[in-house]
This record gives C-alpha cells, structure tokens and sequence, in this order.
C-alpha cells in the first residue's frame, strides 16, 4: 500500500512537469505524449529491470491511465497556453513531489529486495531521476539533474532516510509521510535559494 500510494503521487506529479517540459520545449502532441510517459515512468521501469521484475508500468493499467488523464486535464484547462511555464510555481512543486514521490518508492523496492545503502540509494536514484534523463536526452537538453543544484543529492537523502529507518524497523505510514515532506520543502527551499553543488 505504501509503494502505490507514493507511486501514483509520483505519476500525478512527473506527469505534469513532463507536460511542461514538452510544451516549453515547442513539442508537437505526440512528443508532449512521450515526455510525459518518459517522465511519469520511465525511472520505474528502469527501477524493476534492476532487481529482475517485470515492470510495475506493464502490469498495471492505472499509471497509463493516469499520466494520460492528467495531460488531458492540463491541455482542458489550457496550461499548455501560458508563458514561461518552467519558471511557475506549479512546475516547481509538481517536480519537487515527482522527485521525492519516485525517491521513495525506488528506496521501498531497494529495501524490500534486501539491498543495502549502495543499492538503496542507486535505486532511489535512478527511479527518482532516470525517466526525466531520457526525457531530456531525446529532445535534446543538458539532463536536468545534472544543471539543478541539489535536485539528485535530495533523492539520495530521502534513499538515506529510508535505509536508517528500515534498520531501526521504522520504516511505516507516518515516518514515510515525514520523509516525504521533509524532502519537497528540502527541495522548494533549495530551488528558491538557489542552493547548487559545488563546480569540479
């Protein structure tokens, strides 16, 4: 319960800021369709070939379902006709949840397979951030993690937070639900304070 739980906030979430990339990006429907998909779910497949499942997108209807649902009420709603979307507050948060919604349920399946911290930050990682990679790989962009101070850095200390409690059998609804937002207002406040990690 507590994987589809943060599963379908994730979807919800990814799926809108996956629409506002494919619009900010001059994408025509189809594209938009696939920043969507690639966003929404992308890192969870990525997630399920690393501990040998068969993908939860491809057993499941509802994440489909859902990431199309929210570009259809996004395109009703005419979100797709304002300007400088990326800078919007909507997208901003949209994201933020996406990326700590995907943090969890990445660090939940990690824990679940036994995997230890490598392994729970790898895959907290990578569902968190690995859909939005191929997304920006495609239309052609410097991925996002990789030019957004503290963006991945959040989704290895929610995989850290998440590893601590399991070792302490902490790990239930309401530290979850503590983790998650501690990790989107780390993540606001880190975006509006333009926190970035140091240069090489």
């Amino acid at each position: 319960m507590l994987f589809e739980i943060a599963e379908y906030i994730g979807i919800i979430a990814f799926a809108t800021s996956g629409f506002f990339v494919g619009v900010q990006n001059r994408l025509d429907f189809l594209g938009v369709l696939i920043s969507v998909f690639l966003t929404t779910l992308g890192g969870g497949i990525m997630r399920d070939i690393a501990v040998d499942r068969m993908p939860y997108a491809f057993t499941q209807n509802t994440p489909a379902i859902m990431a199309i649902g929210v570009m259809t009420a996004l395109i009703l709603f005419r979100f797709h006709k304002k300007d400088s979307l990326e800078n919007k507050a909507f997208f901003i948060i949209s994201d933020s949840i996406g990326l700590i919604s995907f943090s969890i349920t990445g660090s939940l399946i990690a824990l679940e397979y036994g995997f230890n911290l490598t392994g729970v930050l790898a895959l907290a990682f990578v569902t968190a951030v690995g859909g939005g990679i191929m997304r920006d790989i495609i239309i052609n962009e410097i991925p996002f993690v990789f030019k957004t101070g503290f963006y991945g850095t959040v989704a290895l200390l929610v995989g850290l937070c998440l590893y601590m409690l399991d070792r302490y059998d902490l790990v239930q609804v309401y530290t979850i639900a503590v983790v998650f937002v501690f990790g989107v207002v780390l993540r606001l406040v880190a975006y509006y304070r333009k926190w970035s990690i140091p240069l090489v």
